[in-house]
């Protein structure tokens, strides 16, 4: 044991030398570059352009080439092709003074070519490896056509399924968001030592999911406490994972925009976390600074370096202004080269400075991209990501028989599979929904198809939620015209399949929703359709918690597939005739009404809560007049095939003392005839505290295959640091007192017990 200590003690040692021998050559480096460097080639490289490739925001650079050729562009993004990739960096490398490799970056944000569902999809399979996996096939595919650094992953708590960009995130929880940004930066990023790992970006640094009124863009304001026990944990997980860059929101923190608030930048993610790489703005959003309210174009573009935000996407503001800034010392020149170090301190890790065309091979792109490996696996993870929400007298899976009406404005559509922010995907060539199940079930099955209704009455609703070659065909024959069509195809069948709900594009940036329900249209056919007195069942594509209580009331089975990326529809044939099981789980509670926004499962009690013998309605009681307090379906919820017991939770003791555990432990039971996945989870409550604590909060998970008829024992183990939070003085404390554990499939249908902190 000795010799074993001894020789980590040595280990340990040997990895710090080399740390440390690798820190003093690439700052040795660094220094004699920027000792070459202008001022202006300093600032080049803060600015980041867009090549216009792929749109992801309103405003396109000009003179690229030239400014990329007097040293002026940093890094590039939107540009997607390693042949002209490699052109760009050549004009850098061979035709600058200094010849410093440019970054390229891209919204790689659940996959490239091979795409992998939307990441509120992905948070939904509770599945660490595969979210990790997705994310390595991702990078290895981006850097195989170039691009070395993704604006991924986004980890912004959000709880109100108003806002768009509630697709791109993991839902309402931080312990649960905190494990997936770490999966997705080891993902992309790995080491770096290979030329398929990219600079991850975290996004968007703060608070932007709390958003005032679901709005996207909008005011946000929150208290501290609130910030570091709720909001900020994915962010410092991901920089703790080790991530290279980190992008700032568009919201104020504080009454400061982000891109202009030191307190977060500096105090919180480089004194307090230890973050040492680069923060780049999101898409211009030094110059809409200008309409907080802040000042002019010079004015928010120095506000934004003093606080330690380095690199401006797309605006121009620090090339354009900081010089003159300089001049009449409202910036100073250390800030500055503390910004381009930074950068190149990241091409650096990168490798670009050893080998600036390090991404742009372009033999690799033939056999690294949408394999059929890869795919594959985009099909597996996907099946794990759909939620069963309701499945009466076992109605899924189908027999592969008979005749099916399959029905829906988004059963045969190639450009809706993907979802939203998937900008490389070749959305022509993915399966529809259609051509899935009769590739996959067409011999055995007979599948007639109607599509029922348009997406939405409004046409420019339409037009509005179907963007970027995203369009739906909209067909030009009326509502009843097109539900008579249906109903006619479903007269001819043993079973109808209703494919309805949201357009990719009515999740993601700028596609806020007031109404969370199924557009109206479809709504309406799914009634004519449940009046046939057929078996429905109704296939949801969704980007968002959705308002369904109409639906669960009256159609038998429903399953939410979510947009499940380039695979989609070959999973979703998958899981409706059983060759998978269902085993995804809510990682965002699902409202009754939009009114009860924000519903989650980890809220504070208030001095008048419904207690244990009070119904709804209870006057002078914290609920409401018209529904009850409840969502829909809580988090943590999702049906399956079979189904799962839990019995009593026994504790190995009933006091913790610092440093050491208590083990929780319930045996799981698969009680039906299938074999399938569930999700155990164990909450935690601090039943006194120096500050009001949520009702439960999220402090476990795992996922337990068990085959029909199988128990398994399921230990969780507690420790001091479970019960940490921030008190009032902002500090990591555990208190103690009074706890109580619970464990179940989701977060309202638990067993419980109770231990106290000594």
């Amino acid at each position: 044991m000795k010799f074993y200590k001894l020789s980590c003690t040595l280990a340990l040692c040997f990895l710090t030398y080399v740390g440390q021998a690798q820190n003093t050559k690439m700052n040795t480096f660094i220094n004699s570059l920027m000792n070459k460097m202008t001022l202006e080639e300093k600032l080049g490289q803060l600015n980041l352009l867009t090549s216009g490739d792929a749109v992801t925001g309103s405003v396109v650079s000009t003179n690229v080439e030239k400014n990329i050729r007097e040293g002026k562009v940093g890094a590039l993004l939107n540009m997607t092709k390693v042949a002209d990739i490699r052109k760009a960096q050549q004009l850098a490398v061979e035709g600058s003074r200094l010849k410093i490799p440019m970054l390229f970056g891209l919204d790689v944000v659940h996959g490239y070519k091979t795409t992998f569902p939307i990441p509120l999809a992905l948070s939904c399979s509770w599945d660490m490896d595969m979210i990790e996996r997705s994310a390595q096939i991702a990078a290895t595919e981006a850097s195989a056509d170039g691009i070395n650094w993704t604006f991924s992953p986004m980890v912004d708590i959000a709880r109100d399924p108003r806002w768009g960009r509630i697709a791109e995130g993991s839902g309402e929880d931080p312990y649960l968001g905190s494990k997936i940004a770490a999966a997705m930066v080891k993902g992309y990023q790995g080491d770096l030592s290979k030329n398929y790992n990219i600079l991850a970006c975290v996004k968007h640094f703060a608070l932007y999911g709390a958003a005032e009124g679901g709005r996207d863009y909008n005011t946000t304001d929150m208290s501290r406490v609130r910030m570091y026990n709720e909001y900020f944990p994915p962010y410092k997980a991901a920089v703790d994972a080790g991530a290279m860059t980190v992008m700032t929101s568009f919201n104020e923190v504080d009454g400061i925009p982000a891109t202009a608030n030191r307190w977060l930048m500096t105090d919180v993610l480089r004194k307090q976390w230890g973050f040492n790489g680069f923060v780049v703005t999101d898409y211009t959003a030094i110059n809409e600074m200008i309409n907080h309210g802040l000042g002019d174009l010079k004015t928010v573009s120095a506000q934004a370096l003093h606080a330690g935000t380095d690199m401006d996407m797309v605006g121009e503001g620090f090339i354009g202004t900081l010089k003159q800034s300089l001049q009449e010392d409202k910036v100073t020149i250390n800030e500055i080269n503390i910004a381009c170090r930074r950068i190149l301190e990241a091409k650096y890790k990168l490798g670009l400075f050893d080998d600036p065309y390090r991404y742009c091979d372009v033999n690799r792109a033939k056999t690294e991209i949408y394999t059929a490996a890869q795919r594959q696996e985009a099909r597996k993870g996907a099946a794990e990501t759909f939620v069963l929400l309701k499945n009466q007298q076992n109605l899924l899976p189908l027999k592969k028989q008979g005749t099916i009406a399959l029905i829906g404005p988004l059963a045969d559509t190639r450009e809706n599979m993907t979802g939203t922010w998937s900008v490389s995907a070749d959305i022509k060539n993915i399966p529809s929904l259609r051509e899935a199940m009769q590739k996959e079930v067409g011999s055995q099955v007979k599948i007639n198809y109607a599509k029922g209704a348009n997406l939405t009455a409004d046409s420019m609703l339409e037009i509005n939620s179907t963007m970027f070659g995203r369009s739906l065909h909209r067909d030009g024959r009326s509502a009843e015209e097109l539900k008579k069509e249906a109903l006619a195809v479903a007269a001819q069948s043993d079973i109808i399949v209703a494919a309805l709900g949201e357009s990719s594009e009515m999740t993601g940036e700028a596609a806020s929703r007031a109404d969370i329900s199924i557009p109206d249209t479809q709504k309406e056919l799914l009634a004519a359709l449940l009046a046939t007195g057929k078996p429905v069942v109704l296939v949801l594509f969704a980007g968002r918690p959705m308002t369904l209580t109409w639906e669960n009331q009256h159609v038998p089975a429903i399953l939410n597939v979510w947009f499940g990326g380039c695979e989609a529809g070959a999973a979703i044939t998958d899981v409706l005739f059983g060759d998978a099981t269902p085993s995804g789980k809510l990682t965002t509670s699902f409202p009754q009404l939009v009114g009860q926004i924000p519903v989650n499962y980890n809220h504070k009690n208030t001095g008048r809560p419904l207690a244990g013998n009070d119904k709804w309605f209870t006057k002078f009681r914290s609920n409401y007049l018209d529904v009850s307090n409840d969502p829909l379906y809580p988090f943590g919820y999702g049906l399956s095939y079979t189904t799962f017991s839990y019995s009593d939770v026994t504790l190995s003791g009933n006091a913790l003392k610092a440093g050491g555990k208590i083990t929780a432990s319930v045996t799981l039971t698969n009680t039906g005839k299938t074999d399938g996945v569930e999700i155990a989870q164990l909450y935690i409550r601090d039943m006194v505290g120096s500050i009001t604590r949520p009702v439960k909060e999220l402090k476990g998970f795992q996922r337990i295959a068990l085959k029909a008829g199988e128990s398994k024992k399921v230990t969780f183990d507690i420790t001091e640091t479970d019960l940490k939070f921030y008190n009032s003085d902002l500090k990591f404390v555990a208190e103690p007192g009074d706890f109580k554990v619970f464990i179940g499939g989701n977060s309202r249908d638990v067993k419980e017990a109770a231990f106290k902190l000594q």
